[in-house]
């Protein structure tokens, strides 16, 4: 079990990281850096709830060694400021508990960055990747195509 310094982009930011090269990106962001936006859920892959932007695409961190983001941009919930999406959420009340809002919210925006011009379809698909137990999806489609509609 030995441990290995490298360096991460984290948003925006290099930053140097230790830990084993079989250690998952979401357990680095989290216990090496302190960045806890990306929630522990299924640690499979299911949930979505871990989502970050790696390269402006939506990744999901348990899955993701994090060795594979060296040399790659990896954005989290804390790198976000005031996008529209976030603002989105809040005005069409899409969460109730809140756990799995981060991972929404950087799928979400990854969706608005590589679709522009996306169709329900598209978002739906996007749904789709992402878990929320506690609310429909209708009010995350509502920020979404909100903030599509005003771009």
């Amino acid at each position: 079990m030995s441990l290995h310094t490298f360096p991460l982009n984290v948003n925006g930011d290099k930053r140097m990281v230790t830990a084993r090269f079989a250690d998952t990106l979401l357990f680095v962001l989290r216990g090496r850096l302190g960045l806890t936006g990306a929630k522990p859920g299924c640690l499979n892959g299911d949930c979505g709830a871990c989502s970050v932007n790696v390269d402006g695409w939506p990744m999901k961190s348990c899955l993701m060694l994090a060795v594979e983001a060296i040399g790659k941009e990896v954005t989290t919930i804390e790198g976000l400021k005031d996008t529209p999406i976030q603002k989105a959420f809040v005005e069409n009340f899409a969460f109730q508990c809140g756990y799995c809002t981060p991972g929404f919210i950087m799928n979400c925006h990854a969706l608005i960055k590589q679709h522009p011009d996306a169709g329900d379809d598209t978002i739906k698909e996007w749904l789709e990747s992402n878990i929320c137990r506690c609310t429909g999806y209708a009010e995350i489609e509502k920020a979404v195509k909100s903030v599509l509609e005003n771009k």
